[in-house]
């Protein structure tokens, strides 16, 4: 398969990433906990984050890479280069005005942002002020994300994929070193925020260097090229980060709950993104040029049987995670934040939102596998249209169920609004003739639902047997979640084997191409 490869480089490099993202969120959870100052920089690193995925990696990769792609199989990398340098100018002078606009009303954003948060003044000044220094990184990220669409379309996908390595180790560097020097812990990793942006944008500018393909800053001019990377980015602002429109409308619900309902949805969402990312953003970034690339020259059989093989991959990596997510959220949630200030309760109260996102994980790493079926066509109009019914389905559910189930309802409304979305994509795209299920999708789904199903079941029966072990301290209680996880991963391997889920041929490449 010739995506194993790059799947393989983009998921290993980001587990690395996510590893060193769990050791910043132990250190934020033993810091901040779930208190005031952690819902004020969740909210602050929430807003930059959020026009970072919708906007930056979202839109802009999902109208980028197709036009970038195909211009450098048809008019050469020259012409591509001097594309990505008119849309660089234009996207830094569009994203220069935006922040000026974003830190002078700050205040009245935030209102919109976090309400909640107005009648608590203290809450409300601090989560201003972090988010007015957080709010620069989207103009470097933004950046990143156009170096970072050159070098996938150039199949270069290893730098990349290391770029978020940058931001755990600032922010870490940030909380450990200037903690003690900043009024509170929030501020310290607010400017390590900040200070990411810069770093991650200067290691792919020497990436693309190495790459032959040395981006310069012309004047800002609106070339036929540009408009067209323009009216496609603008429909896919919504359509490629509907997750993180429900995320952000979580978070903005959450505010009108209780202290902690906010902090409570971001550790869960950490966990659960491990999974996502590793899985789902590493198969929907190979797949885009692929796909881009093979529309461009007419291939039809080819996409489709490219389009099968990701959601192949992603079923068989996603529903085994799922099933741990769903039987496992307490142990998962103790080992890696129950200390210092982040106690049981805290613990008990996120454990739940992580089951209820749980649900939703195969629909999550399946947007990102279906949405590239569109954008690789050009076509960003009709992901949008799904994306805002979807989005008004997760509030109408988020909003009925937050009385009788707090935040655990708002995570779960995100979850059934992403399944609508997969339903949506699937059958547009097999109307269309772009997906058509063949024989080994077609097998091998409900194997995998049965290998998953199998694996749950046994951690489910191994869960009362390590009680002691889990009710203990942190090292018993790591050693019993190691025993969980060893026990999940080798019962899969073997259900997965038996059952005709995986071909071990397959499996044996796929981790060749990680080597």
């Amino acid at each position: 398969m010739a995506l194993l490869r790059p799947i393989a480089t983009i998921g290993g490099y980001t587990l690395i990433s996510r590893v060193l993202g769990f050791l910043r969120d132990v250190l934020v959870a033993a810091y901040l906990g779930a208190g005031p100052v952690a819902d004020a920089f969740f909210v602050a690193f929430k807003f930059p984050n959020f026009f970072r995925r919708l906007f930056a990696e979202g839109a802009f990769n999902a109208a980028f890479v197709p036009i970038f792609a195909g211009m450098v199989a048809t008019a050469g990398r020259e012409a591509a280069r001097r594309f990505a340098e008119d849309a660089m100018a234009v996207l830094l002078a569009v994203l220069f005005a935006l922040l000026i606009v974003a830190e002078l009303t700050m205040p009245w954003i935030m209102r919109g942002l976090a309400p909640g948060f107005v009648t608590d003044p203290a809450k409300f000044t601090l989560a201003v002020e972090l988010t007015r220094i957080t709010f620069p990184y989207l103009l470097f990220i933004s950046l990143v994300s156009l170096q970072g669409g050159v070098l996938n379309s150039l199949d270069r996908f290893g730098a990349v994929a290391l770029t978020p390595v940058l931001l755990n180790l600032c922010l870490i560097g940030g909380l450990v070193g200037l903690a003690g020097l900043t009024p509170t812990p929030g501020h310290a990793l607010a400017w390590g925020v900040a200070g990411a942006g810069v770093a991650q944008f200067l290691w792919l500018a020497w990436a693309t260097d190495r790459a032959g393909m040395s981006l310069l800053l012309p004047l800002p001019r609106l070339t036929p090229e540009v408009k067209r990377l323009l009216t496609l980015m603008l429909p896919a602002a919504l359509g490629a980060g509907v997750v993180q429109v429900n995320l952000l409308i979580d978070i903005v619900i959450a505010s009108l709950l209780p202290t902690g309902a906010v902090s409570y949805l971001y550790y869960a969402d950490r966990i659960y993104e491990l999974p996502l990312a590793v899985i789902g953003i590493a198969i929907g970034t190979a797949l885009l040029p692929a796909l881009a690339r093979q529309a461009r020259r007419g291939e039809t059989a080819e996409a489709v049987a490219t389009l099968n093989r990701g959601l192949e991959a992603a079923l068989l990596l996603s529903l085994p995670a799922t099933a741990a997510l769903v039987v496992l959220p307490l142990p998962i949630i103790s080992v890696l934040f129950e200390r210092g200030a982040f106690g049981a309760a805290e613990a008990a109260a996120t454990a739940s939102a992580l089951a209820a996102y749980a649900v939703g994980l195969p629909a999550y790493v399946l947007i990102k596998v279906l949405a590239p079926g569109f954008y690789a066509r050009e076509d960003t109009k009709t992901p949008v249209k799904i994306a805002v019914v979807c989005v008004i389905a997760n509030t109408a559910v988020a909003l009925a169920l937050m009385g009788p189930f707090a935040h655990v309802g708002i995570a779960f409304a995100t979850a059934a609004s992403a399944w609508m979305n997969v339903a949506a994509l699937a059958a547009i795209l097999r109307r269309r003739g772009h997906l058509v299920p063949d024989a080994a999708l077609l097998k091998r789904t409900p194997r995998m639902i049965l290998a998953s199903l199998i694996m749950g079941g046994v951690l489910w029966w191994l869960l009362p047997l390590l009680d002691g072990w889990l009710r203990d301290g942190l090292v018993w209680r790591g050693a019993a979640l190691a025993v969980l996880v060893a026990a999940g991963m080798l019962v899969f391997a073997v259900a997965a084997l038996l059952t005709g889920a995986a071909d071990r041929g397959e499996i044996g490449r796929l981790f060749k191409g990680a080597a």
